[in-house]
């Protein structure tokens, strides 16, 4: 079979093939060497998708060499003691395959998609990938300029800019205020040595969750770990160096002139973290909000009825460390003194009013509904339990979602609102061109 047909149709099925989400039984075991081993069976299709989540992030570097938790993850794919990145591309390339790292706030993933009959294989590179990278000097200087290139561009979007400056404003010298990829700087002071050294620290089998989902038996996947990471040591943990989150609950302007007709605008403060108890209360609050797409208050008056932008959203985004609320709008610069105003006006009344039975029910509705969606797929139940098994939801998880969802009331919501929502001490960030907008809300500097 063609080499680009069999990656498409490896791809095609991980998207679009329904896996049930009620049948989720999953065998949690921690090997020897501390890793942790999550494993669902499933033979409808001839598919493994490996998922691999280890503690390391932004959360573990230096300020000073931000950026090598993201450099350390994208040069595990470019060469190893035995393989050069071209050789490790094209093995995977003619399986069909697709091995990938990604970098996350609060962790690295590398996982693995491959067909049945080339697993031991796939795993085979995947093992080589994780534990054997030589991190040489010449692929080290390609992948440092293909960032900065890449953040050079990004410059130009004012999306880009605008969340840039929220996050710096929020989390304040806390590493979530900083890009993954850190900056031209402390790119270029990254060196092998950096690598090997992170990799060394970070890259242990106790701080890592493996999950494997598709057509494996458990004894298959022991055999292949056996096989190809026995020599992976446990290590120790070591936990995130990191400055406390600082208290930023405060009013803040932060305007970035930039000649655009439109305005790129971001109010928020900041959240909660992941592990909060009222996680589930703040999900449907901010559903009705501005989370809930066409149904959402601020789409309703801001869109429909006011007619001043053709997308607001708002969001919680919650992490193991700390959160931040965002309310995002892309509107003309004479617009936005309107839109702002109008942001504050729906998050106060989301505080003062209790919401209707309808709105209570129609994001309950939606929620439950929509949460099969998120295990329909080997590649979404891999992701998924690998977070659930990083921020301790408990593999009961899918079934208890339910639940903590039918179970908020309208005095849950208000409540949360009052508690997390803030239209005094807020943060608002603002990109365009700042001679037609004129910021005239409150008496905040920059």
């Amino acid at each position: 079979m063609n080499i680009h047909i069999r990656t498409f149709i490896i791809a095609l099925i991980l998207v679009v093939s329904p896996l049930t989400a009620h049948a989720i039984d999953v065998r949690r075991e921690i090997l020897n060497n501390g890793l942790t081993l999550l494993h669902i069976e499933r033979h409808n299709l001839p598919i493994v998708k490996v998922n691999l989540l280890i503690r390391a992030s932004k959360l573990n570097e230096p300020v000073s060499k931000a950026g090598l938790a993201n450099l350390t993850a994208d040069m595990l794919l470019e060469g190893t003691k035995g393989r050069s990145s071209q050789e490790i591309r094209e093995e995977i390339d003619f399986m069909g395959a697709s091995l990938d790292t990604s970098v996350e706030n609060d962790f690295t993933v590398i996982s693995l998609s491959v067909l049945k009959k080339d697993l031991d294989k796939g795993f085979e590179i995947f093992a080589d990938c994780l534990l054997n990278p030589v991190f040489s000097e010449s692929e080290l200087k390609a992948k440092k300029e293909i960032i900065k290139g890449s953040l050079k561009q990004s410059e130009e979007s004012p999306s880009f800019v605008a969340n840039r400056a929220f996050l710096k404003d929020i989390y304040g010298e806390f590493p979530y205020g900083r890009p993954t990829e850190g900056d031209s700087k402390t790119i270029d002071s990254i060196n092998t040595d950096d690598l090997v050294k992170f990799h060394d620290d970070y890259y242990v089998a106790s701080g890592g969750i493996m999950t494997i989902v598709g057509d494996i038996t458990y004894e298959k996947i022991t055999a292949l770990i056996n096989k190809h990471l026995s020599q992976w040591q446990g290590g120790s943990v070591k936990l995130p160096n990191t400055v406390k989150v600082q208290n930023r609950h405060s009013a803040k302007v932060n305007l970035i002139d930039m000649d655009l007709t439109q305005a790129n605008i971001i109010i928020g403060h900041e959240g909660i973290t992941r592990d909060n108890p009222d996680f589930y209360a703040v999900v449907v609050m901010n559903y009705i909000l501005g989370g809930g797409g066409f149904s959402s208050r601020m789409v309703k008056t801001i869109r429909d009825d006011m007619g001043l932008a053709y997308d607001i959203r708002s969001h919680f985004a919650s992490f193991k460390h700390a959160g931040d609320f965002q309310a995002v709008i892309q509107t003309k610069n004479e617009y936005a003194n309107t839109a702002v105003a109008e942001i504050l006006k729906q998050i106060k009344r989301i505080k003062t009013d209790y919401v209707s039975d309808d709105e209570l029910n129609d994001a309950k509705a939606y929620l439950i509904g929509s949460f099969p969606r998120k295990l329909d797929t080997m590649d979404k139940i891999a992701h998924f339990l690998s977070q659930v098994e990083f921020y301790g939801l408990g593999l009961d998880y899918d079934k208890k979602y339910l639940g903590y969802i039918k179970s908020i009331t309208k005095e849950d919501v208000r409540r949360v609102a009052l508690k997390y929502l803030d239209d005094v001490n807020y943060h608002i960030v603002i990109v365009g061109k700042q001679e037609k907008i004129g910021l005239k809300h409150g008496d905040k500097t920059p």
